[in-house]
């Protein structure tokens, strides 16, 4: 048996029925998310939340969103106080993205909620949602796979790829990451 992708179907029920929005409410987030959200020109965390927030976002307070973060359906983020996502991150959430309070995303790292069925010849849709606990940190260009949750204060290093949970104040390296030590932190002084 051969992959065969003219069986795929893009618009397939499971994606359908996932996507939680009606048609007019996609549409308008296709044009207003380059415009208001990615723009650089637009300097202000404040006007990014509002804008997802107006689009079905839950935002706690105090997020600094900045700019180039890309969120494919902000109904779909709950997001805690405090949280950071840093230029260009991508959040490809085709389902749920659960973001604890203190969490930060950093440049260019990615959430991906969907896969796809390598043993099917019609190359089926899955996804899977994403939960990240209070404290996490995810480093620059890391990748976080679909069903992977990252449990309190845990870190993924820049440029590691998250493909199973991550055990709380741990830290997670490589390819896919492993547990390399414990993270500590220390008091604010």
């Amino acid at each position: 048996m051969k992959v065969d992708l003219t069986h795929y179907d893009a618009h397939n029920k499971a994606y359908a029925t996932s996507i939680g929005a009606s048609k007019i409410k996609q549409w308008l987030w296709f044009f207003c998310s380059p415009l208001l959200i990615r723009n650089p020109l637009i300097p202000f965390s404040g006007f990014r939340k509002w804008v997802l927030a107006l689009f079905g976002a839950s935002i706690g307070i105090e997020a600094r969103i900045r700019p180039g973060v890309k969120i494919k359906f902000p109904w779909k983020l709950r997001m805690g106080d405090h949280v950071w996502l840093g230029e260009d991150c991508w959040i490809d959430n085709i389902t749920d993205v659960i973001i604890g309070s203190h969490v930060c995303i950093s440049q260019g790292a990615m959430l991906c909620t969907g896969n796809h069925n390598y043993h099917s010849s019609g190359f089926e849709l899955i996804s899977k949602s994403i939960i990240l606990e209070d404290g996490v940190w995810i480093g620059a260009k890391a990748i976080v796979t679909s069903g992977v949750r990252a449990y309190s204060h845990s870190m993924l290093t820049a440029g590691s790829v998250a493909t199973r949970d991550m055990q709380a104040y741990g830290i997670y390296q490589g390819n896919p990451a492993n547990h390399i030590k414990s993270r500590t932190i220390d008091s604010f002084q």
